[in-house]
């Protein structure tokens, strides 16, 4: 009996539902950090293996690419959950950046559309804050896009505690985000983060969930452990974790053999007790801070 609930099991054909009554596929395909030439064929290859939620950002610099893998493809365009990203020096332009964004994908929507950070940076100093615009601002003129037809869900990324408790907390915040979009693996777990955005409403999207290119997980004792046990790959390993937590996650490759591997997820389980020794793994790390901007968004507060 236990077998057959074991064999049953289908992440790669489960989805969340978010606030709105949406439902996001429970694994996408991320492509920030691919490098040009390689996204369309990276889509198209994880279309064609199954999935149905690919994710990318205007500041990627792929958005056509992402466009033409789709359309190759031959998957419906309905069939598909696309997020973009509205980036920081656009924050005071939100029409002319959704439109941008639809040009370069080709399509008339996207399923979600995330403010990439919670920086509101000057296009014409970029090492500089907008003067009298921020995030909360930004969010005022991005809950316009839900009337237009162009944009089906709105929600944020990079969001920490204390600017989410800012953002919901302003009068001007009339749609709680239906997804936070930040880094998630067990070096950078943010159960606080968690635990606060489930509270409110608000599906957790994890990009690097495999920490990055090169990452410290891969070597890491309990992971290896558990994944030679289960006799499965690090990465699928910590896939699973993810979406058995409760959030979505969008594992990034160009290589059509790793896209097919992690998507080798249906039939098998983590135990609570494979759970609980992830969970434990005391490591921390950053892929992606916040040096490089303007302003400080991250506070170490959602551990």
């Amino acid at each position: 009996m236990q077998r057959a609930a074991m064999a049953a099991v289908k992440k790669t054909t489960k989805t969340f539902k978010l606030n709105t009554g949406a439902a996001i596929p429970a694994i996408g395909l991320g492509t920030w950090q691919s490098a040009p030439n390689e996204v369309k064929d990276a889509v198209q290859a994880a279309l064609a293996i199954g999935y149905r939620h690919i994710d990318t950002a205007f500041a990627y610099g792929n958005e056509k690419e992402v466009g033409e893998g789709i359309r190759a493809s031959g998957v419906p365009r309905e069939q598909i959950w696309l997020t973009t990203k509205l980036d920081n020096p656009w924050h005071k332009r939100v029409p002319e950046a959704i439109e941008r964004s639809l040009e370069n994908l080709g399509t008339s929507y996207v399923d979600l559309y995330l403010m990439h950070w919670p920086c509101s940076t000057d296009p014409n100093n970029l090492k500089k804050h907008l003067e009298g615009w921020d995030f909360v601002d930004t969010w005022r003129e991005m809950q316009k896009l839900l009337d237009t037809g162009k944009v089906r869900n709105i929600g944020v990324s990079n969001f920490g505690i204390r600017n989410l408790e800012r953002l919901l907390n302003d009068p001007s915040c009339k749609v709680v985000p239906a997804v936070n979009q930040v880094e998630l693996h067990p070096g950078n777990p943010s159960p606080k983060l968690f635990n606060y955005c489930t509270s409110k409403g608000i599906h957790l999207s994890g990009y690097s969930p495999l920490g990055s290119a090169g990452s410290p997980l891969y070597s890491n004792e309990t992971l290896n452990s558990i994944a030679k046990e289960k006799g499965r790959t690090v990465q699928q390993i910590l896939l699973a974790w993810g979406i058995q937590k409760g959030w979505s996650v969008l594992p990034k490759s160009v290589n059509k053999s790793r896209i097919e591997a992690n998507w080798q997820l249906d039939g098998w389980e983590l135990s609570e007790e494979d759970i609980k020794k992830i969970d434990s793994i005391k490591e921390r790390f950053k892929v992606c801070d916040d040096a490089w901007l303007p302003i400080k968004v991250f506070f170490g507060d959602d551990e």
